[in-house]
């Protein structure tokens, strides 16, 4: 969580980290604050609880500099104050310190070093800056000298920049485990949790390594490692389209996003088939992924809910066994693993950081690796050995869509490749191209049925505090995902369910009008559903039936096209997503940045 800004050597640097913030507010959004100096005797401090607004509006016309730091908070030591909020200041007001990340021995730290310095906050940063600013004066070290000797005493992850009041003619940068970029400007130089912070103002960023330390001048980059040995590295190009960062006319990206499916399934098709219908990928990738004896798919959140949709795909196309794991338990309790196990981790941000520590140990193990993300500039795209990208253009709310259905919709063009490489007869029939044509034609179909979806979500959730989502096979993979939609950005408390698990508890808790959303479009079990949304019914409960074509009857609610069944929650889902949009848009909340939620996870 937490977004990072910074800039030296632009005359403009207020306005420069401001926008950059707004940028990474879905990072969180608990508070924000700024540090800006003009390096000429003048600087200003200025942190709000709140929303980025709320800082805009609290830095005034003299609050101009040439450099500066900024950050968007969201609470992990300490709640969301003003004297949580970052920067942080030492108490000579010498140092001033922005982080992302989580210290693990930082009350240890305060314990050893600290304990006749007056603390302002209840976060692990401060203990930093004050460490800093310790050591500089005990010990007689310049500002790097003094983070060297700090750093080397953490535990935990860190992304922090560093100014020194005394010298503001340099930026002081360092990074363990949590995302930083640095970006080469003509002139000038900036730092930021993510590229499209800053992109701005520049395409060209400087990939950091763990454990690196960086002193930013405006004309000047140099990077070492934590023994002092210089490091060189090229700067690389980031591409964002600027006409994707808008929501033009939409009242909400989450409303644009969902919007852009159909487009992301097309340019899925685009850049990894050839045109005549074959997928395209990578010669090495599909050996690894053809010497593997089993797939192991990492993820988190609503990438695992795609991840679980991916794991027929690979076994049914590929012939290929699949495990789905979540990265928070998989990291800690690795299971028994196959002798040539294949990684393939899920992740919108590419940033997340339950997921990375996965990558780490594996990679430490030997096995390949590859990281499906939208950020081709993430870190979880540069460490893996092979990265795909979703193309999916940024994606700015917090609850994730098209990442959803561009991670599907990817899954299944490598399951087809490699089934196809292998022999597998599925998969020579399987068409991914003509399915995902199918499913932007679908899901278009839907989008345009937004003020029918607008109807029954109001009908089901106006009032709810509780509500359920049923379905078997892939349905109940789409149950997952929906309930999730609902619970995040609505805060009813959604839950989703194998239908045919109801009987044997969770039907206790239906009750009169108790909503529930069945998902009845696999052939197999598509009887057995109806089923059990007919017993709900029975007991009083209010089902909304979302069927495929062939599996509708005359008391379905909505119609979905036909689609192949391993592929359904492509079509499925956009039902839920605009059910979640609509209950949270109607009850009066920020649908993009729902509370206690931040787009990227980066602690543990």
């Amino acid at each position: 969580m937490c977004g990072i800004v910074g800039v030296i050597g632009k005359a403009d640097a207020t306005q420069v980290l401001l926008n950059g913030l707004d940028k990474l507010e879905y990072r969180g959004y608990d508070s924000a604050g700024i540090y800006v100096n003009d390096q000429q005797g003048s600087d200003y401090l200025i942190k709000r609880v709140g929303r980025i607004q709320a800082l805009k509006d609290a830095v005034g016309p003299e609050a101009q500099g040439t450099m500066g730091i900024g950050h968007t908070r969201w609470a992990t030591n300490g709640g969301p104050t003003e004297a949580n909020a970052h920067p942080h200041v030492s108490n000579d007001k010498r140092f001033y310190l922005v982080h992302n990340g989580v210290i693990t021995n930082a009350a240890a730290l305060r314990n050893k070093y600290l304990t006749d310095v007056e603390l302002h906050s209840d976060t692990d940063t401060e203990i930093v800056v004050q460490l800093i600013a310790l050591f500089a004066k005990q010990d007689h070290l310049d500002a790097k000298a003094a983070l060297h000797k700090t750093l080397k005493l953490l535990d935990g992850s860190y992304a922090f920049s560093l100014v020194d009041r005394e010298h503001p003619d340099a930026l002081y940068v360092a990074k363990n485990k949590s995302p930083l970029l640095i970006g080469k400007g003509d002139g000038f130089n900036v730092v930021a949790s993510d590229a499209l912070a800053m992109i701005s103002e520049t395409d060209q960023y400087v990939e950091l390594k763990d454990q690196e330390v960086v002193t930013l001048t405006k004309d000047a980059i140099e990077i070492e490692t934590m023994d002092g040995t210089p490091v060189s590295r090229d700067p690389f190009k980031v591409v964002i389209d600027d006409a994707d960062l808008g929501k033009g006319t939409y009242p909400f990206y989450m409303l644009k996003e969902i919007d852009e499916q159909p487009v992301v399934m097309r340019r899925l098709v685009e850049k990894y088939t050839d045109g005549q219908g074959n997928v395209v990928l990578p010669d090495d990738l599909m050996a690894a992924l053809q010497a593997a004896d089993r797939l192991y798919i990492v993820a988190a959140g609503t990438s695992y809910h795609a991840g679980l949709v991916g794991k027929p795909l690979f076994e049914q196309l590929a012939g290929v066994p699949t495990e789905v794991e979540l990265a928070s338990e998989f990291g800690y309790h690795m299971p028994l693993l196959s002798k040539k196990p294949f990684f393939i981790f899920l992740s919108q941000s590419g940033e997340t950081a339950d997921i990375r520590q996965v990558l780490v140990k594996v990679l430490a193990k030997g096995y390949p690796t590859l990281t499906i993300t939208n950020v081709g500039s993430s870190t979880l795209a540069r460490e893996a050995d092979f990265c795909l990208e979703l193309h999916a253009g940024p994606e700015i709310a917090v609850a994730s869509t098209k990442a959803y259905t561009g991670q599907i919709g990817l899954e299944a063009l490598v399951a087809q490749a490699l089934g196809i490489n292998k022999g597998i007869d599925k998969a020579k029939h399987f068409d991914a191209v003509h399915q995902l044509g199918l499913a932007a034609t679908g899901q278009q179909a839907l989008i345009d049925q937004k003020d029918r979806l607008h109807e029954l979500a109001t009908d089901m959730f106006k009032t709810t505090r509780n509500a359920f989502y049923i379905g078997r096979g892939t349905d109940y993979y789409a149950s997952l995902e929906a309930a999730l939609k609902l619970k995040e950005i609505s805060y009813v408390q959604a839950e989703g369910f194998a239908a045919g698990e109801l009987k044997h508890g969770t039907i206790s808790l239906i009750e009169k009008d108790t909503p529930v959303v069945a998902y009845i479009s696999d052939p197999v079990t598509a009887a057995h559903t109806r089923s059990n949304a007919d017993e709900i019914a029975a007991r009083g409960g209010k089902v909304l039936r979302i069927a495929s074509a062939s599996q509708a009857e005359a008391e379905d609610q909505l119609v979905v096209n036909d689609i192949d069944p391993l592929l359904s929650p492509l079509l499925t889902i956009v039902p839920g997503q605009l059910l979640a949009y609509f209950t949270s848009y109607d009850r009066g909340y920020d649908v993009d940045k729902p509370r206690n939620l931040a787009k990227s996870v980066t602690v543990e």
